[in-house]
């Protein structure tokens, strides 16, 4: 299959690249022009469309023009995608889009399927103008799956990479209360379960999460119990509000979302790492 993979040189997508071509898929890495915009060309002939380029949520703190760049870089960005393949003689199949949990803002101890309703808060905005943003390609009748993906645990980027070398000097913990739930997936799952989603009839939102959705500070223990260093103190939450600003670090760290994988649950896609033990444990003593 030829596959068209967009931001193929971040975090998620390189790992995907390198699954997808020891698959056997010839792998076309769509990248930008001179203008800065998404190289739409590299889309023709595409028998599938994985996109996930958009800026980083706490690349920088959240001034207004960065908040329009996070924005627009999903926005703009999927609506080519969508207008390109749809427009095209021979459509590609499927197109998967990223999303992420963000979509369901804060939401505490409710455990969130693909059937809730969206949030509150800028993230949660920009995840329903970004998934709006694939309608033409919908409407072109291809297959469009939204990849909400959570926390993706991996020692090669992404936020718990961020935080290892606090971890690794014995100075992790909670943030806050610690009582706010964490939708993560190992690196190897978020990979496997895009992977599925090429070979499988599936559309609509998709909650690329693992099994068993676990709070902040549980979440800090068993990086702790992964790297043997203790986790006692907390990170008050000005830590976060000094690096992110107070928007920033409310929504993409002091939010709760407890999303479940329901579709990839019932389209039997089996996880590698069913618990954040296993996630973590296997990603951090992972070669890359």
């Amino acid at each position: 299959m030829r596959v068209a993979v967009t931001g193929s040189h971040g975090f998620i997508g390189s790992a995907l690249v390198r699954a997808l071509e020891s698959d056997g898929h010839d792998v076309v890495r769509v990248g930008r022009d001179v203008s800065g915009q998404l190289d739409a060309a590299g889309l023709a002939d595409a028998d599938a469309v994985i996109h996930l380029a958009g800026e980083g949520v706490a690349a920088k703190r959240w001034t207004p023009e960065q908040k329009r760049r996070v924005l627009e870089s999903r926005t703009v960005g999927t609506s080519l995608v969508a207008t390109t393949v749809a427009e095209m003689s021979t459509r590609p199949r499927v197109l998967l889009s990223a999303s992420a949990v963000g979509y369901y803002g804060d939401r505490g101890d409710d455990i969130l399927t693909e059937e809730s309703s969206a949030g509150r808060g800028f993230l949660a905005d920009v995840c329903v103008q970004w998934e709006a943003a694939t309608a033409p390609a919908e409407q072109a009748g291809i297959r469009v799956a939204h990849l909400r993906t959570g926390i993706v645990v991996g020692k090669s980027g992404g936020a718990v990479a961020k935080t290892l070398p606090l971890f690794k000097l014995g100075l992790g913990g909670r943030i806050g209360s610690g009582r706010q739930y964490w939708s993560w997936i190992s690196l190897t799952d978020e990979i496997g379960a895009i992977r599925f989603l090429l070979d499988h009839d599936v559309a609509g939102p998709v909650n690329l999460t693992g099994p068993e959705p676990v709070t902040n500070a549980a979440f800090t223990k068993a990086v702790g119990r992964a790297l043997h260093r203790p986790t006692f103190v907390p990170v008050p939450k000005f830590g976060p509000r000094l690096l992110l600003g107070r928007e920033a670090a409310e929504e993409v760290v002091s939010f709760s979302q407890r999303a479940v994988p329901t579709v990839l649950a019932r389209e039997g896609y089996t996880f590698q790492h069913e618990t954040v033990d296993e996630a973590v444990t296997a990603e951090l003593k992972s070669p890359s």
